[in-house]
């Protein structure tokens, strides 16, 4: 199998236990040497400086760093000063969400959908950014249909996007139809695929309701089979992600974007496992 590109995502830790056990991630990660990493961004900014904080740590360490940037609850004039922040600090990388509005929130600010978002940040800056956008290979939860939700996507790309990554899957068979389907309406940037890898049941779980990810039930009643016995839901969960990435790979994958939720050992050996 061909080495295949990798990036990573990371959170922006709220406490120094929190900062110091990400900078002992990203060391280990840096090994494999990541294309970028990634850094979420709280809705409505609620993690804004933190973000930044977290994105000039990392490109200190050479490492190119991408900043999740949510459209919702913000407003034009707040999210034209965000992008000066990040230009005059050298980051030319973004990925551009619509975002959550957060709980008490009523305002869902001038910009609507990412696709807006991608347009304004075009508009605003020309060719400064390289810009992500997300795909969902088994639909947006909150969408009308697969149709609506592919429609929307290629909306995304069609303002700027300059390549996408998708939520996390485990049926391989999704990603490649949604590409498929991309593809006949137009979209030819790369859809780099999301993993998730597994290491607790019940969070996978609650993450999976959250965000629309189905875990196939032969999946998910082997790792509830495991009660608590971490070390066997850990080295399934390998097996399976493993298996995913590498049916992916050989599919000519244009990389795999890791969400490692700040811990390296469950990507650092499933990256192992499949030779990256």
């Amino acid at each position: 199998m061909k080495p295949i590109e990798l990036s990573f995502e990371f959170f922006p830790p709220k406490t120094q236990d929190g900062m110091d056990k990400l900078r002992a991630t990203r060391a280990q990660l840096a090994l494999l040497k990541p294309k970028f990493v990634s850094v979420t961004f709280g809705a409505g900014g609620s993690t804004q400086q933190g973000t930044l904080d977290t994105v000039l740590d990392i490109a200190k360490e050479g490492v190119e760093a991408a900043p999740h940037l949510s459209c919702i609850g913000s407003s034009k004039e707040s999210l034209r000063a965000i992008l000066a922040r990040y230009r005059s600090h050298g980051i030319r990388h973004i990925v551009a969400l619509r975002g959550d509005l957060p709980s008490g929130m009523g305002e869902v600010g001038e910009l609507r959908y990412a696709s807006e978002l991608v347009a304004f940040i075009r508009e605003e800056t020309g060719d400064a950014f390289h810009i992500e956008v997300a795909a969902y290979p088994e639909y947006h939860p909150q969408a009308r249909s697969p149709r609506h939700d592919l429609e929307a996507f290629a909306r995304k790309v069609k303002a700027g996007a300059d390549s996408a990554i998708t939520q996390y899957f485990f049926n391989a068979d999704a990603y490649f139809r949604f590409v498929d389907d991309a593809r006949k309406l137009g979209v030819d940037v790369p859809i780099v695929p999301g993993i998730m890898p597994i290491t607790n049941y019940s969070q996978l779980m609650r993450f999976s309701e959250m965000c629309g990810a189905e875990v196939p039930r032969w999946i998910a009643k082997r790792l509830e089979s495991y009660g608590d016995d971490r070390e066997s839901i850990r080295a399934f969960g390998l097996d399976v992600v493993a298996d995913l990435c590498r049916r992916l790979a050989d599919a000519d994958a244009p990389g795999l974007h890791f969400y490692t939720l700040n811990n390296a050992a469950a990507t650092a050996a499933i990256c192992e496992r499949i030779g990256g």
